[in-house]
């Protein structure tokens, strides 16, 4: 009763006029930062982090929080409208997301995004305010061993994501792991797989490879078309732009596991909502009736990851405020923001300072109305791009990806880092080779090789810290007997598949 009666004073404070002022300024700079490849949520709030520390601490945080919010609802309209993932974690969205826009299902899909947004939100949010002590116990437990079985546990799913062909998958995920290499090596200073080159010393921007892989690549293999106008089908009616009874009751289970696993992933320091998306898809795929469904139009894939993206939000506030330990770029800002008003985030930031804590959280209710108003009558504005004809959509694409790209690093190299991207998604595309599996692999692998490398230092170059320790050994023997399943349900498929051995012509005159 203690958290709710706080909670209640929360709201008192968050439904303030300036607080409400707040918070929608933030829901809205936050939807439209969300569209635009190139800037993304932590990069608007270290911009806007002067204008926030302005304000009263509280009013400024749920600024912040609008943003943030804000952010993770809007990624989902070029991923799939245009297949642009602004951000890591709408590289999964693309995959059914954009096939379901193809269908003329991109209303369906844009409103399952949002209200299962809205549902995961609300979710990790109650979770934030209720569980948090008991969350925040379980992620100081987690240390580089347990982060490091995760990663390896991540990247299995990785190549599970191209249930296809997985040797296909385990090659795309090897290049997007050699490409998470290049760079300047930060635990020894050496340069890696640069060739010389200073524009690669900082590495390959995210943005640079995903809307290269994605979005230059479809603008190729769609231009080998002789399409008419429009782009594809659009329906005119507002029954047909929303999501069907049928829809939501096929998606409640995909979205009651991604609000869960989302929330649990994003209260892990260094998580995130890449990680939780397309785990929560993996899974939400592998425990399906009809998994072959997946990848070519299937709601439920649009469903399960936007659910872990927007629940993971709840989830990251818990090591911020509770331990002062942030998860993610963004809530490192907020963490800075927190330092600036002199807060100490900590287990007594709610204790010492609830005019403030309590507030924040209350806001996160309101910010997640704030989203549905604002993205569900969007919908049929945002359905009218694809009416476009595509002499006129494709070169604005292209236009959108090569400011987005520049606009990162200032570099006139990752343009052409972009053109080479965008040809080898086309070359893969037309080898079958998916490119999820390198994107989600690109964005894991230095996570992965700073917690491996980090064990090792702790234990002095002792592999055994890995299965010494019981949470780390618990996750990677999950990880082997899932991919012996893997291996045993894709042995007993192909058997099944193979056609009959015809016996010999004489053993029947035989008979």
């Amino acid at each position: 009763m203690g958290a709710l009666h706080n909670l209640i004073d929360g709201f008192g404070a968050a439904l303030s006029p300036l607080n409400l002022f707040w918070v929608a300024v933030g829901v809205v700079i936050g939807t439209l930062i969300g569209i635009l490849p190139g800037l993304g949520p932590p990069a608007t709030l270290a911009i806007l982090l002067p204008l926030t520390t302005s304000l009263p601490p509280a009013t400024g945080l749920i600024m912040m929080a609008g943003i943030y919010h804000g952010a993770k609802f809007a990624g989902s309209t070029t991923a799939i409208l245009l297949n642009i993932p602004t951000e890591p974690s709408s590289v999964v969205l693309c995959i059914d997301g954009h096939q379901l826009a193809k269908q003329g299902r991109a209303g369906p899909a844009m409103g399952m995004s949002a209200i299962s947004g809205f549902i995961a939100s609300t979710v990790g949010v109650v979770a934030l305010t209720f569980a948090a002590p008991f969350v925040a116990n379980l992620a100081v437990d987690f240390g580089p061993p347990e982060y490091a079985a995760l990663m390896v546990f991540a990247l299995l799913l990785v190549i599970m994501m191209a249930s296809e062909s997985p040797l296909k998958g385990f090659i795309s995920m090897t290049l997007g792991l050699l490409m998470s290499t290049i760079g300047v090596d930060i635990f020894s200073g050496q340069q890696r797989l640069t060739f010389g080159s200073t524009a690669l010393s900082d590495g390959i921007e995210f943005i640079t490879l995903s809307v290269g892989l994605f979005a230059v690549a479809e603008v190729l293999l769609n231009t080998e078309k002789a399409m008419g106008r429009p782009l594809f089908e659009v329906p005119t009616t507002v029954r047909a732009l929303l999501p069907s009874m049928a829809d939501l009751k096929r998606c409640r289970g995909a979205i009651a596991q991604g609000s869960i696993l989302g929330f649990l992933v994003g209260a892990l320091p260094g998580g995130g909502s890449t990680v939780a998306s397309f785990l929560s898809y993996t899974l939400v795929k592998r425990t399906s009736r009809t998994p072959e469904r997946f990848g070519k139009g299937a709601i439920e894939g649009v469903a399960a990851p936007e659910a872990a993206n927007n629940s993971e939000s709840g989830g990251a506030m818990i090591p911020l405020l509770s331990l002062g330990l942030p998860g993610t770029a963004s809530t490192a800002v907020m963490l800075a923001a927190l330092l600036l008003y002199g807060l100490q985030p900590g287990p007594l930031l709610f204790t010492d300072h609830p005019e403030i804590g309590w507030p924040v959280i209350a806001s996160l209710y309101i910010g997640n109305v704030a989203l549905l108003i604002l993205n569900l009558p969007m919908i049929p504005v945002w359905v009218k791009v694809l009416k476009i004809p595509y002499w006129a959509l494709y070169p604005a694409i292209l236009v959108l990806a090569v400011v987005g790209v520049y606009s990162v690093r200032s570099s006139a190299f990752d343009i052409g880092l972009l053109a080479f991207f965008g040809l080898l998604g086309y070359a893969m595309r037309k080898l079958g080779v998916p490119s999820a599996p390198m994107l989600m692999a690109f964005v894991l692998g230095p996570l992965a090789e700073n917690a491996v490398r980090q064990s090792l230092v702790l234990s002095r170059d002792n592999p055994l810290i890995f299965v010494q320790r019981p949470i780390s050994a618990v996750i990677l023997a999950v990880a082997v007997l899932v991919a012996l399943a893997v291996a045993v349900s894709g042995g007993r498929r192909r058997f099944r598949a193979a056609p009959p051995v015809p016996e010999p012509a004489g053993q029947d005159r035989g008979r």
